[in-house]
């Protein structure tokens, strides 16, 4: 019911990227009056927002794709095996209208405001169209890739050309046919987007200050025979992502019957510690690059990951044949696995472009940005067209800057300024009836994230649905449970290179000035922590709060 300045719901949800449109159907099956809001003019989230040239998938899109509809797997056709964007963000659309999910989100709308209301046990959340909504539940559905993160350099405004974020990209796409560009960052949306613009671009100069491991992608057109087989293989498909702790079975197809008479293949090593010098570069001509990770000793192992590193240097400068460029591409002082797993399309046969230059960082430093380019301490560069590919504030940027006050009208942010503190990245302590979806302390992106946001999505469906059920008016975490929640994902995170101590990235915060140190994801893996979710709701939400009407 609605006046004409509030309306009165059950549940709020912000965001209809993957997360967000799965939830709206799980509600809505649950016959809730809900009501989603979305920045965009159309859903898809994280591919609705990023269309840079170039950005797909990182994973086989047989996998990384819905489960929870055994029709929708059967009638949609891939045509990539990493899909690209524009692919997932038609098949998201799809998603929606054949689950007629647009009813109840209102496009082109932000949300401001969330603030719960202890005595009525309502959140009110406004928007930045003039929306008030009067809810019992508010779920984030916000994505841990929202927030784009720009470097702040002196005098960033003052360029003339044309300024674009990768995760900003303009829907009617860029012609940068015959431009001068830079691009500075080189994490996925960098390591995708150079090659491409490379092929448009008159100059493309690349200033990179912390140079990443890729591996190829080894992306193709689907085989036709390969998508028919993965349908009719589905069930099994998704019951070994239930059962991987990364969420990803591999799929490969069919098995083929052994050979009797056909000598057996070579298979790589299982620890780089345990082959000489010479077979590890011979299995590096046999297997590829990617060899290097699947050794398991170079995840723990300082010795053995630096082998891999200098492996991977050697690699570089066998490949590009030019040694100032594989000396600014190669990544130093940091381990292999530190950062996340990047995957690319013929990123470095771009820099064996001769329109293609890169800046080293590391050597020189930006002091500033000029009306026509850019200065380092070491020269000045012209060019047309800047292009950020910076990355995020990542799995609390977007929330910590919304206006979210929970009990005794405390501030999220505030309860967060030194790190994000959540129970099973569920939910915080004072913030009842407060949702995130792959928040901070659950495994999302260190894992197949749309496998991660499936559980999710169904653990909160089903908490709200036994609410109702039991006529409990709120949930929230326990205090002890919460820390204890907290130092359990930092144990788990403990030996692991992408804590290392010269390890700084995304996952720990340390992209963004300011933003304190901290691992802010679950390592244990998704079957672990989806096992831990099934165990609290089997001992009656052990470690949260229920408070009866």
């Amino acid at each position: 019911m609605s006046d004409s300045q509030t309306t009165v719901l059950d549940a709020v949800v912000v965001g209809t990227g993957m997360a967000g449109l799965y939830m709206i159907k799980r509600l809505n099956d649950r016959g809730l009056n809900i009501q989603a809001v979305e920045a965009g003019s159309g859903v898809g989230g994280a591919w609705y927002w990023n269309r840079y040239p170039g950005c797909r998938a990182d994973l086989p899109i047989i996998e990384y794709s819905y489960s929870f509809s055994k029709e929708l797997q059967q009638e949609w056709d891939w045509t990539e095996v990493m899909a690209g964007q524009p692919e997932i963000e038609k098949y998201l659309n799809h998603t929606a209208d054949r689950f007629d999910l647009r009813k109840d989100i209102k496009f082109n709308t932000k949300v401001t405001d969330a603030i719960y209301d202890e005595a009525a046990n309502i959140w009110t959340v406004t928007t930045d169209q003039g929306d008030v909504y009067k809810t019992k539940y508010c779920i984030m559905a916000t994505g841990c890739l929202n927030e784009p993160n720009y470097p702040g350099f002196k005098n960033a405004d003052s360029f003339k050309g044309d300024i674009y974020h990768t995760a900003q990209w303009p829907r009617e796409g860029v012609d940068l046919t015959g431009k001068r560009v830079a691009i500075i960052g080189c994490g996925s949306s960098g390591v995708q987007a150079i090659p491409q613009i490379a092929k448009q671009a008159k100059e493309l100069i690349a200033f990179q200050r912390s140079p990443i491991y890729t591996f190829p992608a080894k992306n193709a057109p689907m085989n036709p025979d390969f998508l028919a087989q993965a349908k009719a293989d589905y069930d099994d498909i998704r019951e070994q992502q239930l059962n991987n702790e990364m969420g990803i079975c591999n799929y490969r197809g069919p098995k083929k019957p052994k050979d009797p008479n056909a000598a057996p293949k070579p298979r790589p090593s299982k620890k780089i510690m345990d082959i000489t010098p010479e077979q590890r570069k011979q299995e590096i001509e046999d297997f590829g690059i990617n060899v290097l990770t699947l050794y398991v000793d170079t995840y723990y192992d300082p010795e053995a990951n630096e082998i891999a590193c200098e492996l991977y240097r050697e690699f570089l400068q066998d490949y590009l044949g030019d040694a100032q460029k594989a000396d600014a591409l190669s990544p130093k002082n940091y381990p292999l696995h530190c950062k996340r797993p990047v995957i690319d399309t013929e990123y470095y046969a771009a820099f064996k472009r001769d329109n293609v230059s890169i800046v080293d960082l590391r050597e020189t430093s930006v002091e500033e940005v000029t009306p026509t380019g850019l200065r380092t301490t070491d020269a000045e560069y012209e060019f047309d067209v800047l292009v950020y590919a910076t990355g995020f504030d990542a799995m609390t940027g977007t929330i910590k800057r919304l206006n979210i006050r929970g009990r005794d009208n405390q501030l999220l942010a505030d309860q967060w300024k030194e790190g994000p503190r959540m129970y099973m990245g569920l939910q915080s302590v004072g913030f009842p009836n407060f949702f995130t979806v792959t928040g901070p302390g659950s495994p999302s992106v260190v894992s197949n994230v749309l496998h991660s946001i499936e559980q999710h999505v169904e653990w909160i469906d089903n908490c709200i649905g036994y609410l109702q059920e039991n006529n409990i008016k709120t949930i929230e975490p326990e205090l002890e449970a919460q820390d204890a929640w907290v130092e359990h994902v930092n144990k788990a995170a403990e030996g692991s290179m992408m804590t290392a101590p010269t390890c700084n990235s995304w996952y720990l915060g340390t992209n963004i000035e300011g933003k304190p140190r901290g691992f802010m994801p679950y390592l244990a893996g998704t079957k672990t922590y989806r096992e831990e979710c099934e165990e609290v709701v089997e001992k009656g939400y052990e470690g949260f709060k229920l408070e009866t009407a």
